[in-house]
């Protein structure tokens, strides 16, 4: 394999992390404190765009940027604790380390409270790069030289072919197989417990090129 072919990013929300159970009592917090509805529980069906999207649903564009920073500073008391490993993430990550490569993280999430998630599940990434979504991800997969982009939305898809990476998608989130495949998908797997089975696969096709 070549040296590209070593690092492996990953999606966070849906991807490596179960978020939902946080993310919607922040939600709530957050409606809760505004006085304004928010149905949390539809909210979290729709993770993977940067949250001013989500907010858009709920408040008038004028108040988009001040929700989304009290969203972010309320974030850490609500949705940390709460949230739980996917089948299979610390798995993926570590099969990575095993092929000698590295794991990077790659997510619309503030990146401060992306990290807090890892650290909480002990999920060890060699990079955190948050604020990215969709096409803009393939920012960071390029300067991390990432081969491979695992990720459960057709956004995510979008951002390793826009990096020319890989795409590895498991429908554990919003989008099932089929969209992921549509979307240009290369490879679909169940979820994360197939990754690692996979990886080795890859590497082994690699090394005999």
């Amino acid at each position: 394999m070549t040296s590209r072919a070593l690092t492996v990013g990953f999606d966070l929300d849906m991807t490596l992390i179960d978020s939902r159970p946080g993310i919607k009592a922040a939600y709530e917090a957050l409606s809760a404190e505004t006085g304004t509805y928010i149905d949390a529980d539809l909210a979290v069906t729709r993770l993977g765009p940067p949250l001013d999207e989500e907010l858009r649903h709920w408040f008038p564009e004028d108040k988009i940027q001040e929700m989304g920073d009290r969203y972010r500073e309320i974030y850490p008391t609500y949705a940390i604790a709460p949230a739980l490993a996917m089948p299979g993430a610390r798995e993926a990550v570590a099969a990575v380390r095993e092929h000698g490569g590295r794991a990077i993280v790659v997510t619309a999430k503030h990146e401060p409270n992306a990290k807090l998630h890892l650290a909480h599940l002990g999920i060890e990434a060699d990079a955190v790069i948050g604020w990215l979504w969709a096409e803009a991800k393939a920012e960071a997969l390029r300067e991390h030289d990432a081969a491979v982009y695992v990720g459960d939305h057709t956004g995510d898809v979008r951002g390793a072919r826009t990096a020319g990476a890989l795409s590895v998608a498991v429908p554990t989130g919003p989008c099932d197989a089929a969209e992921l495949r549509a979307a240009g998908a290369d490879v679909v797997l169940t979820d994360l417990t197939e990754f690692p089975a996979w990886l080795a696969s890859y590497a082994a096709d690699g090394a005999a090129r």
